[in-house]
């Protein structure tokens, strides 16, 4: 039987930069991962370009009920780091807006990357390889899989969280953690789009498809300047999926529709050039015409024209647009969720190499932990951070 000295579950960000890691240190590495090719979540990251890091990846990025467990990881493994591994592998790459750092052809170079180091580090992969039990035996841990066993010293869960489920995510590095007796937190879609109530739902179908620069403010004062997007299940886009970490149900968000412009101005230079021109084609000059008609359907904006507009429906239009109001039914879940909050609580591991106070050489990385990053590639940094400094702990 082949002897390894450690088994890593997973082969997403986390467990493939963690194996090449542990590897190219000397250790016998050995990547199991139930999907019959390694990167899936990668390979369809950033539209198929994988924003793989953020230039401004810090601790204040990241949510986490224990907000200080992040720092560690994050400062010994930086986003220069890895941007740095990225230029020695050749590949191409451009910054987008915010610091999202995608490559130029295709998340396929960020995959095969991970691949050659893996290979410097002579890595054994078993793929399409399901991990049924394991048990704590002494020291060392026993693995037992389909066609054997694999009994190792070390053990690593990179195994992700509940997200897209059809990329083969499953609970089984929570389940893992709760057979050791450690505490997994309430887990919850997180980077996801809202869906609406009917009402509202139906009367704003009409605008799917419709982007709009915004503001977007969750009930605990988080505010997001970013572009929210209309689509016929409700709210998405940027500013809604990096609210949407940040929003409970039941609450409503607040999203100022003019954020670049002070609207009372704008009105009252307008109303004295062009008295007679209707509100909604003085709004249609800074919205999206079927935006401007959609919320006169809503009753937010009436149909007046500049002149007849009086000063208590100036103050109600100002609010309409600067703070609408408006009370998301719930989320897309799962299924579309590009990260899931909460897991693993890190308080039950040790924020400089990532193992298991209470079981030694058990070992959680990357998504299955309680820190969830911002939208815009601090995900895939706090998996090569967490993987990284992983994999300097683990011993031959």
């Amino acid at each position: 039987m082949e002897s390894f000295d450690v088994v890593i579950v997973g082969a997403g960000a986390a467990g493939l930069f963690c194996a090449a890691q542990a590897g190219q240190r000397g250790l016998r590495v050995l990547l199991v991962d139930n999907g019959k090719k390694p990167g899936r979540k990668i390979l369809m990251s950033g539209g198929g370009r994988c924003n793989f890091t953020n230039m401004y990846a810090e601790p204040a990025a990241y949510l986490s009920e224990n907000p200080h467990f992040c720092k560690s990881a994050l400062a010994r493994y930086t986003q220069w780091d890895f941007i740095d591994l990225v230029n020695r592998h050749s590949i191409a790459y451009h910054e987008k807006t915010l610091g999202q750092l995608f490559c130029d052809d295709s998340a396929q170079q960020i995959v095969d990357m991970l691949m050659r180091e893996c290979e410097l580090g002579n890595v054994q992969f078993r793929l399409r390889t399901e991990l049924q039990s394991i048990e704590r035996t002494g020291s060392a841990f026993t693995l037992t899989f389909a066609n054997g066993t694999v009994i190792v010293p070390q053990v690593v869960i990179a195994s992700g969280g509940l997200s897209m489920p059809g990329l083969g995510a499953s609970p089984f590095g929570y389940q893992v953690a709760q057979q050791f007796g450690l505490k997994v937190l309430p887990t919850r879609a997180a980077l996801v789009p809202f869906t609406l109530h009917k009402p509202l739902l139906e009367q704003i179908q009409t605008l799917s498809g419709v982007s709009v620069p915004v503001v977007v403010t969750a009930k605990n004062g988080v505010s997001f300047k970013e572009s929210l997007l209309f689509t016929h299940r409700g709210l998405s886009g940027p500013a809604i999926l990096q609210l949407s970490s940040y929003w409970l149900p039941g609450e409503r968000v607040t999203i100022n529709l003019l954020p670049q412009h002070d609207l009372n101005a704008l009105l009252a230079e307008q109303r004295a050039a062009h008295p007679n021109q209707s509100l909604k084609n003085t709004l249609a000059l800074w919205l999206p015409k079927r935006l401007v008609e959609c919320l006169q359907t809503l009753g937010l904006v009436p149909e007046v024209s500049l002149k007849q507009l009086q000063s208590p429906q100036t103050a109600a239009l100002t609010e309409n647009l600067h703070a609408w109001q408006v009370q998301p039914n719930g989320t897309e879940g799962y299924r579309t969720a590009e990260v899931t909050m909460g897991g693993v609580d890190t308080r039950e591991l040790s924020s400089k190499t990532l193992e298991a106070s209470k079981v030694p050489g058990l070992y959680f990385i990357g998504e299955v932990v309680d820190v969830t990053g911002w939208l815009g590639g601090y995900n895939f940094q706090w998996a090569w951070s967490s993987a990284w400094a992983c994999a300097q702990a683990l011993t031959r």
